[in-house]
């Protein structure tokens, strides 16, 4: 709410209820209302209602409230990293401000939970540029009010350092991450999101949809396949997963993201009859899976990043064959499952699909178990044996064990099914199905399960198809005898021919080999060969069949089975004890990528393998050794994001509570051997391990003493064995690490008590070195500065505790001896760092000099050098801005400072003798910048800010002002002493928006003399033009009027000045109206509204002859001109300049010069070239030419320089040359009307012609005109719009292309001139401007071709086209808009009878209001106010030349009463018997109206619809 009685709230604000009643709390429903327990503080006779928080859960409510709008305001400035990095901070804020709230934290997890709070709050205040938070040891807001100045100053240091040393840390881990992935942190996962929005399927049969992603260049499938199920009536066959379809394709590493093309492949396979050309009829085979459709799209943009993807927008994906159609919806996420879930829940939720990566993620966590073999169908070589055409194969495969069931997944989102069928390829030799499927095993069938695959001939007819058997079989083991899984890549498996009940026997095949060695002879131990049609050794009846072949490969992605011999070895070293030496010492030469995917279980293995060997050495340096060697594997550049892996293991898997000994053991062998200078091999490796050596052993140390507690037995001291290596440790790092640190006596003896009870014997003594060492400060060494004020310091820390005793005669000892060489000091210094640790002395001395003050001799000297020293620290600050409550504080100091030396400027300078103009000068100039600087401007800033601040230290801009008016007040006749000095600096506090500053301000004006015009209009130009932002605008308006009110009160007695004031006063308000204008567009995207309002401007300096500002606004035009490339309006624009100088050598005024001191002549010759140029690219030779001849005269006859004259003399032959064989376009013009109240005044409801660019149409014109204004309407009409447009709060532009009309210069006038000199003048130097547009007056005559009017309007615009604008306004005089809305009105009415002439059943309504706002005089909607205006004798005399257009309003008037007549005849007709009283008013104020206009102006007649026509016309 923005009215006097309405409040803007948002849900979750706090209000303070003062009155209940039944269902009611104050003016809200009491089920809006939340309450809570508050706490009334008085502060003074003021009561302050706050809230009985938890201070933790107010801070946190506070500042997510005002990150909230910070948030807002990056989301629409499209910041999306800032916005997502806000975004998280936020919800970690709302996550752990409900933990707060529940209250059932023990004391250490709250303390814990108070630090990560006021953590993530200092440094999101940090990054989104808010002000610093200053915390005590408790991590509670530190109060200024209790802390010194010193102590405060110290904690925004610390304060500082934490926070930047937090953002140096991320900005470091962003680096490396951008690189490669920092130590211990994981790589993000790539995933992306896919949306099915529809599916075109016209096949009439069930059909499934694979989805999957693939590598073009390495031809491979990269991931799992998500499959649709589609019905064939159109729908998915679950219904329920209608606008469902949703599916995140997961585990993209950087590997990934590298690729050089990503593909998204979609499948179409159709379910049901051999050819779609067959019937329906049940005599077809169904059921079959066949081919259908294929689709492909490069999505390598979209998953790398460099497109951006929103949820909505919709990707189309065209199948072929074309009856196929996908649209689906794609976004790139970063992160895991987990995180993407809960940052994207509107996207990825429960029922989203995940669609795993073929292979392992780039990171394994420990936990993470996953047994997934994908097999993919390659295809197959079959003969036809028997038959005369080519076998229609289909692929049977079962996962064969004791149980077999559910353990084949086609596609993810799909149900597991216990079978497998192949697509069907028709008649094809050797088909090549590609087709991937996953099989999911549990780890213990592993080694008993086996797949078999079935091969059958599928026929089309359903009879013969049914007599079909399996005519071959073949089959593969998924586990190989040595306990490895299958290999990954392609299996060359053996085709079996046989019996189809035998082929289903595992006893008669399981014993056979499966697969061909891809190099040599098949399995020769058991006789197998190309020739052999039988089986050695029992087969059972199946044969190997010598000519059919099939392939398939497959890709295991396990982290429990692997398929080297050697790790195996080592994982399952139970099995084979006597092998563990071997497979210890192997395991440096397994693949890394190997070791690392089982690294869990391979680190499990190891601490076991020593663990089960405490009793021993044996295995000690083997397993220490093999740690070493998996710690460098991850170490390597390669595998370095398993650094997290690693750290999470030792934390939450790692569980060897006596490995520390022997892990140390080995350590401190390693380290005596190779400090005996002997040869050690694995030294080096084992120190670069050394970090997660000492992590492995302080976990197993921490394991092992908490195992002791629970066992309730006494923790052991440190052991023998331990204390030996931490001392050798530490010898070691003795000897690479030296500190060394001092601390000044004199400092120890400060913050000693011994100081507390002697200071009056040191207080002397430390105050006469300080006054020497601060003396040569600026020159003096470094560390004696940095000593001294740090034992500055530390003495006023001191004086400021309340225990120390009584400090007042110390107090003004520090004073007296050092308050004037501080102020010295900080004046020559420079702003180093040093300098803000002097400043706390000066603060702290300006605190304590409050009341000490009355026992000092103030001298002027002293009052000009505080008052120096204040504003410079005011007018640069030596914090940084974000040190708010340091500033705040600083501040309040100044204020009672500058208060206290008031007073005493008061008592000892304000009489005649001892009045000091600089000094008092000195005072208001500071008083001045202290009210105007930015700390204290609380416009600028959120309202949480400004409300801390107000309730904290007030608005001490209404202190500092009120003392400003009381000693202006106090001056005097010294008032005159001060001006015009003061102007200046009165009106910046005037701009501030604050309505009791202004008020005192205004009372200043009163005592400015109107000579000072000239000042007032600069310093409001200059401070307006160079403000902050649009906030100045309504401070303008109220300046504006209480700038006038107050001027011509204080001039009411004096009525000798009053015709001087009100000049003044309107030349003010003219200049603030404009000033407003400019104000409002300077940051417009609009060039245009920024020329129009900067010619506004510059017209206004011109017509008050303040040329210097003319001139600087006119350059600010040129400028504008130059940004559009409108060359010609930059030159007419200069061409201002040049008439103000003259062909002379006079010295030009310091306005005029442009490049240091010139004489008028030179700058004037200068600015001539300069148009000369712009008038030539602008094409505008004519004018180029007068200009060349000008300065021909002038090198001729004045300078006689023949030389120039030359150049000039070729340059002007050039131009003419131009004219005749350069095309010249000519520039349409349009008339461009901007209706409406929601138009900045300069344009509101005013009529322009724009004079267009070459070949610009009228189209891409208004187009261009409309993005300048996003929120106006279009007017499709050309006619001058109403008072309902012209009054709407809306905006309406109204655009149509205008004939300029030519006006041929005398001299070209009845002379034989080119055409190329005559068209110039058709579209240049004109200002009349032409638009026709056919009318209809009387009835419609289709045989009739001259019933159509012509209605032209004639514009002229204020000043020819082209100009220093591309644009000028039009001028119509009130008499030709009166004649305007005359004919817009009577066209209105005649139309509105023929409407309802022609169609009775509209309603009466709209003719009732048209008719009685014209003929019912207390409407006032009628022509009286054109009679009171124009048909007086006055105006007749004034303006003789409008006597035409009198007649012409006069004419149209008397027409208005026939047609009045004619429509109140109609309402007559029409009338409802309810309406006929207000009818019959209607016809009585007409019969006057009538009666008086026939009278004077005549007799008019229409000519009445005869039995063929229905409409009126007019004669």
């Amino acid at each position: 709410g923005q009215g006097q009685q309405q409040l803007s709230l948002e849900v979750g604000e706090t209000v303070h209820i003062q009155e209940e009643c039944e269902g009611m709390r104050g003016v809200f429903p009491a089920s809006f209302i939340h309450v809570k327990e508050v706490v009334i503080e008085e502060r003074g006779d003021d009561e302050v209602v706050i809230l009985a928080e938890m201070p933790l859960v107010k801070e946190v409510t506070t500042t997510l409230r005002e990150w909230g709008s910070i948030w807002k305001q990056l989301y629409v400035s499209n910041k999306e990293v800032r916005v997502k990095q806000v975004q998280r901070l936020m919800w970690e804020l709302m996550e752990w401000r409900s933990q707060l709230l529940s209250g059932t934290l023990p004391t250490d997890e709250y303390k814990e939970l108070k630090q990560k709070i006021t953590s993530k709050i200092d440094y999101g205040n940090k990054i989104l540029e808010l002000d610093l938070v200053v915390r005590d040891e408790n991590d509670n807001i530190l109060d200024p009010e209790k802390a010194s100045v010193i102590s405060l100053f110290r904690a925004h240091q610390d304060a500082t350092a934490t926070i930047n040393e937090r953002i140096k840390e991320e900005q470091v881990r962003e680096l490396n991450t951008s690189l490669y992935p920092k130590k211990g942190s994981a790589t993000p996962s790539q995933f992306l999101y896919v949306f099915v929005r529809n599916f075109v399927c016209r096949i009439g049969e069930d059909s499934e949809l694979f989805m999957s992603l693939y590598d073009p260049v390495k031809q491979t499938i990269i991931s799992e396949n998500y499959l649709v199920r589609w019905g064939s009536g159109g729908f998915p066959k679950e219904i329920e997963m209608l606008n469902n379809l949703k599916v995140v394709f997961t585990d993209l590493g950087n590997k990934d993201l590298s690729r050089e093309k990503i593909y998204l492949i979609c499948q179409i396979v159709r379910v049901g009859r051999m050819d779609l050309k067959e019937s329906y009829s049940k005599k077809f085979t169904h059921g079959l899976r066949r081919p259908f459709g294929v689709a492909v799209m490069d999505i390598s943009d979209i998953i790398k990043g460099k497109i951006e993807c929103d949820e909505e927008k919709q990707f189309f994906i065209p199948f072929s064959p074309y009856v196929l159609c996908l649209w689906v919806t794609m976004k790139a996420l970063v992160g895991d499952i987990v995180q993407i879930r809960k940052e994207y829940p509107h996207l990825v939720d429960r029922s989203t699909v995940v669609a795993r990566k073929l292979g392992f993620p780039e990171i394994i966590m420990p936990g993470d178990v996953r047994n997934d073999i994908y097999l993919t169908l390659q295809g197959g070589d079959f003969d036809k044996y028997n038959k005369t055409t080519q076998k229609n194969v289909e692929v049977i495969m079962w996962v064969c064990d004791e149980e077999g069931k559910n353990s084949i997944c086609l596609g993810a989102g799909d149900k597991p099914v216990s079978e497998y069928r192949s697509v069907i390829y028709y008649q094809m030799k050797q088909p090549r199905w590609m087709e991937t499927f996953k099989v999911a095993v549990p780890l213990e069938e592993m080694h008993r399960i086996h797949l078999r695959f079935m091969f059958r001939h599928r026929s089309s007819q359903e009879s013969k198809d049914k007599s079909e058997k399996n005519f071959a079989m073949a089959f593969v083991r998924l586990m190989k005898e040595d306990g490895t899984v299958l290999q990954d890549g392609l299996h060359d498996l053996i085709v079996f021919k046989g019996d189809s009940k035998r082929m289903e026997d595992v006893s008669s095949y399981l014993s056979l080999p499966s697969t061909r060695h891809h190099h040599g002879d098949l399995h020769k131990g058991t006789a197998l060969s190309r020739s052999s049609s039988s089986l050695s050794g029992g087969a059972g009846g199946l044969s190997l069949s010598s000519r059919d072949s099939f392939t398939i490969s497959t890709l295991v992605c396990s982290t429990k089975l692997t398929q080297n011999v050697g790790l195996l070895g080592l994982l399952k070293w139970r099995t084979r004890p006597e092998l563990l030496k071997e497979n210890l010492e192997k395991l440096k030469i397994i693949d890394g990528e190997e070791v690392v995917k089982f690294l869990q279980d391979t680190l499990d293995a190891l601490f076991t393998i020593m663990m089960e060997h405490s009793q021993t050495d044996d295995y000690d340096i083997l397993v220490f050794d093999a740690l070493i060697h998996i710690i460098g594997l991850i170490a390597d550049r390669k595998f370095q994001h398993f650094n997290t892996v690693l750290e999470a293991y030792i934390k939450q898997h790692f569980s060897a509570t006596l490995a520390y000994k022997k892990l140390m053991s080995v350590l401190k062998r390693y380290l005596d051997v190779s400090s005996r200078g002997e040869q050690c091999e694995p030294i080096l490796r084992t120190l670069k391990a050394l970090e997660y050596i000492f992590k492995f052993i302080v976990r197993s140390r921490m394991l092992y003493s908490h195992f002791q507690m629970i066992l309730s037995l006494k923790q052991p001291k440190c052991s023998c064995t331990i204390e030996p290596f931490f001392l050798f440790i530490y010898c070691i790092l003795r000897t690479l690490f030296q500190t060394y640190y001092s601390q000044n006596n004199v400092n120890v003896t400060v913050k000693s008590l011994c100081f507390t009870d002697c200071r009056d014997i040191l207080l002397p003594m430390m105050l006469r070195e300080l006054r020497v060492a601060l003396a040569s400060m600026v020159d003096g060494p470094h560390d004696e500065r940095q000593n001294s004020l740090e034992l500055l310091n530390n003495i006023l820390e001191v004086l400021s505790r309340g225990n120390v005793g009584k400090t007042f005669q110390h107090v003004q000892d520090i004073v007296v001896s050092l308050l004037c060489i501080i102020n010295r000091t900080v004046i020559t210094m420079g702003r180093e760092h040093k300098l803000i640790v002097s400043l706390q002395f000066s603060l702290q001395s300006f605190e304590l000099l409050c009341c000490s003050f009355i026992f000092l001799s103030i001298s002027s000297d002293f009052l000009m050098e505080s008052f120096l020293l204040f504003k410079e620290l005011i007018r640069k600050h030596v914090y940084p801005s974000d040190w708010m409550a340091m500033i705040m504080v600083q501040n309040r100091v100044f204020l009672r400072a500058i208060n206290i030396y008031a007073d005493t400027m008061n008592q000892k300078f304000l009489n005649d003798n001892s009045f000091e103009v600089q000094l008092w000068n000195n005072y208001f100039h500071l008083a001045v910048a202290f009210i105007t600087q930015e700390s204290l401007q609380l416009q600028h800033f959120s309202p949480t800010k400004r409300n801390k601040i107000l309730v904290k230290y007030g608005d001490m801009r209404q202190l500092i002002g009120f003392a400003i008016r009381d000693m202006w007040y106090k001056l005097g006749i010294h008032k005159i002493c001060f001006i015009p000095d003061m102007v200046g600096p009165i009106l910046e506090m005037t701009l501030i928006p604050e309505e009791d500053l202004r008020k005192v301000c205004f009372l200043f004006n009163a005592f400015i003399p109107i000579f000072l015009c000239n000042e007032i209009i600069q310093k409001l130009d200059h401070e307006v033009e160079g403000g902050g932002g649009d906030e100045f605008k309504a401070p303008l308006q109220t300046i504006k009027l209480h700038f006038c009110v107050s001027l011509l009160d204080c001039v009411a007695e004096k009525p000798t000045l009053r015709p001087q004031v009100q000049h003044f006063v309107a030349l003010v308000k003219g200049l603030l109206i404009r000033l407003l204008d400019y104000r409002t567009v300077m940051s417009d995207d609009s060039r245009n509204n920024r020329m129009s309002c900067t010619v506004n401007l510059l017209n206004f300096y011109k017509d008050i002859n303040r040329e210097g500002m003319y001139i600087r606004y006119l350059y600010k035009l040129r400028d504008l001109h130059l940004e559009g490339e409108n060359y010609t309006e930059a030159a007419y624009t200069l061409q201002l300049h040049t008439r103000l100088l003259k062909w002379s050598d006079e010295m030009c005024n310091p306005q005029f010069e442009v490049h240091g001191s010139q004489t008028q002549r030179q700058l004037k010759e200068m600015l001539f070239d300069t148009i000369i140029d712009y008038f030539d690219k602008g094409k505008m030779w004519e004018e180029a030419i007068t200009l060349c001849k000008e300065l021909a005269e002038q090198y001729e006859n004045e300078i006689f320089d023949y030389e120039l004259l030359s150049k000039r003399l070729e340059k002007q032959a050039k131009f003419y040359e131009n004219i005749m064989k350069i095309l010249r376009p000519k520039p349409d013009y349009f008339a461009v009307g901007f209706y409406g109240q929601g138009y900045p005044p300069f344009l509101r409801n005013k009529v322009f012609i724009h004079r267009g660019k070459e070949y610009e149409r009228r189209e891409d014109f208004q187009n261009h005109l409309m993005s300048q204004f996003p929120s106006s309407v279009r007017l499709n009409t050309t006619t001058m719009p109403g008072d309902d447009i012209q009054d709407s709060p809306l905006q309406y532009i109204q655009c149509f292309t205008v004939q300029p009309v030519l006006e041929i210069p005398p001299r070209l006038k009845n002379k034989p001139v080119p055409d190329q000199i005559i068209n110039f003048y058709k579209s240049n130097y004109v200002q009349r401007f032409h638009y026709s547009r056919p009318v209809r007056k009387g009835p419609v005559d289709p045989n009739n071709e001259f019933s159509m009017w012509i209605e032209r309007t004639t514009f002229t615009t204020v000043y020819k086209l082209p100009g220093i604008l591309r644009w000028f306004e039009t001028t119509l005089s009130p008499l030709e808009n009166a004649i305007e809305t005359m004919e817009s009105t009577n066209e209105k009415i005649l139309t509105m009878i023929n409407q309802y002439q022609a169609d009775w059943s509209l309603p009466i309504n709209p003719l009732s209001m048209l008719l009685n706002g014209i003929v019912d005089p207390a409407v006032m909607g009628g022509f009286a106010k054109y009679e009171k205006a124009f048909f007086t004798d006055e105006y007749a005399l004034e303006h003789p030349e409008d006597r035409d257009k009198l007649m012409r309003l006069k004419d149209l008037i008397a027409w208005q009463i026939p047609l009045l007549g004619g429509g109140i005849s109609l309402h007559g007709k029409r009338v409802t018997d309810d309406l006929r009283p207000f009818h019959e008013r209607m016809e009585e104020c007409f019969k006057q109206l009538k009666k008086k206009v026939e009278k004077e102006y005549g007799v008019r007649e229409l000519v009445r619809p005869g039995p063929r026509t229905r409409c009126y016309c007019v004669i």
